[in-house]
């Protein structure tokens, strides 16, 4: 798995950056923390040498979020909450009902001309993805979406249409499979800052808040400073 941390993105920098399906549009960051409501939200993150490689990646198509936002795969995007207990719970039971699985990603799409967004396709997994997405946004993170869920990794976002195009080119024949076996439960502090609040592996007992281990295999939910 690839080590948890802390996801050091302050919403001002980008409306609704962090741990966020970029073709949704996210809850303001000042809608969080305000009359007892927190925003959460849930990510896959991948093993370290491709969320590296992808990263790299993004930042030599000119998006500045490549220095602090991992590569990863939104299963909830920016949802507010008024209720953490039973928030935590059902996160968690999701991750207790849920098995490891493989995913690969292979070549790009884009949500352009609806969002300016290029990402790189989830092909293998893509199901799975559905699937916990559709677990997790009931019950305390049951939300209305403008559009259908659809699991994929950003690497371009908000930039030139050139640098749109040439990520959507340049990454065309990239592939990657590695497993999963946790997802990272996210909350939005008062500071703005995106904190790892619990990495839950799927199958495993998930009553306590879970460690960051960097020396375990596979995609471990990965958020660097």
């Amino acid at each position: 798995m690839c080590s948890a941390g802390q996801l050091n993105v302050k919403t001002g920098t980008r409306r609704g950056a962090g741990p966020d399906d970029s073709r949704q549009p996210a809850v303001s960051g000042t809608d969080c923390g305000e009359e007892e409501t927190m925003c959460v939200g849930v990510i896959l993150g991948f093993p370290p040498e491709i969320a590296r490689e992808l990263q790299e990646w993004r930042a030599s198509f000119g998006d500045p979020m490549a220095e602090v936002i991992p590569a990863h795969i939104t299963l909830i995007t920016t949802t507010p909450t008024q209720d953490w207990a039973a928030t935590r719970e059902h996160v968690r039971e999701v991750a207790r009902n849920q098995e490891p699985f493989d995913i690969t990603i292979s070549g790009t799409g884009s949500f352009r001309p609806v969002s300016p967004v290029v990402f790189v396709n989830v092909e293998e997994g893509f199901e799975e993805c559905v699937k916990l997405h559709e677990k997790l946004q009931t019950g305390p993170l049951e939300r209305m979406l403008p559009f259908p869920y659809h699991p994929h990794v950003t690497v371009a976002h908000d930039v030139a249409q050139e640098n749109l195009d040439e990520a959507e080119t340049v990454l065309r024949d990239y592939r990657a499979t590695f497993p999963v076996v946790s997802m990272g439960l996210y909350e939005h502090d008062t500071n703005g800052i995106w904190q790892l609040r619990e990495e839950l592996d799927f199958g495993g007992d998930t009553d306590q808040a879970q460690q960051a281990d960097p020396s375990h295999r596979g995609g471990r939910s990965s958020a660097a400073n």
